[in-house]
């Protein structure tokens, strides 16, 4: 009788968390199944909860997409099979290491992004990039994703990066920043460099005319005493990250 129930419980638990899954997360969950994402993608979903935190961020498969600087595609990967019917993907880079993502833009589930060449350059002296004159060549776009790289830019850039992004969007646009988490009042130094101040971040987007309409603790780590440099063995992978959703007004 006793393993019956625990039985029964398990059952009910399974169908609970099932029933959970919304259709747009079970289409996003299809897509992390694809086979153009490699071992090196897939070992990283458990942290990342890509159909979590897409549902979160607002995302819908008609929209008009623009991923900011999107590193080695690891999003790119899941966007664009999204929205390759439906919506646009543009992805905002340097064009040479645009090109770099030719040959997994040349997959058929990828085949739909757009390239969107901005100027931007890597200071390796300073360990963060520089924008040029920045513009993303539309006034339309429904969101704008920031992930893990708002702290690879100044003061300067980043005002400029804020209104840029308020410029692209259409009204009632979102523009999406998650970010590796800095405590609240500590000091930049270069174990930090990659981290940041959320309370900073969200007085900085304001400041160029967004609302903050949400934010989520899906990546809240109680166990990143959030004191080193993101890359250490001890946090990498694990860091606490705080996400937040902006809204362009109306």
């Amino acid at each position: 009788m006793k393993k019956s129930l625990i039985t029964l419980l398990v059952a009910s638990a399974s169908f609970s968390a099932l029933a959970a899954v919304s259709p747009f997360q079970e289409k996003v969950i299809k897509t992390m199944k694809m086979e153009h994402r490699k071992e090196a993608d897939t070992k990283r979903d458990r942290n990342r909860r890509p159909h979590q935190a897409l549902e979160f961020f607002g995302l819908k498969e008609d929209m008009k997409v623009i991923e900011f600087a999107p590193g080695n595609g690891w999003y790119t990967k899941i966007l664009a099979p999204l929205l390759k019917d439906k919506g646009e993907l543009h992805l905002a880079y340097r064009d040479e290491w645009l090109k770099g993502m030719d040959k997994l833009l040349a997959l058929e589930p990828m085949n739909n992004a757009k390239k969107l060449p901005i100027e931007l350059s890597w200071n390796n002296q300073e360990r963060q990039y520089q924008l040029g004159k920045l513009d993303f060549a539309m006034n339309d776009a429904d969101m704008l994703l920031n992930i893990r790289e708002y702290h690879n830019f100044d003061a300067k850039d980043k005002a400029k990066l804020n209104k840029a992004t308020f410029d692209a969007l259409k009204p009632g646009g979102l523009y999406v920043i998650v970010d590796h988490s800095r405590r609240h009042m500590a000091p930049e130094t270069h174990e930090l460099r990659r981290r940041e101040d959320a309370v900073d971040v969200i007085l900085e987007v304001q400041a160029a005319g967004f609302i903050l309409e949400k934010s989520s603790d899906m990546f809240y780590r109680p166990d990143d005493a959030l004191t080193f440099e993101v890359g250490r063995k001890t946090v990498t992978g694990n860091t606490d990250r705080f996400t937040l959703v902006f809204r362009k007004p109306k």
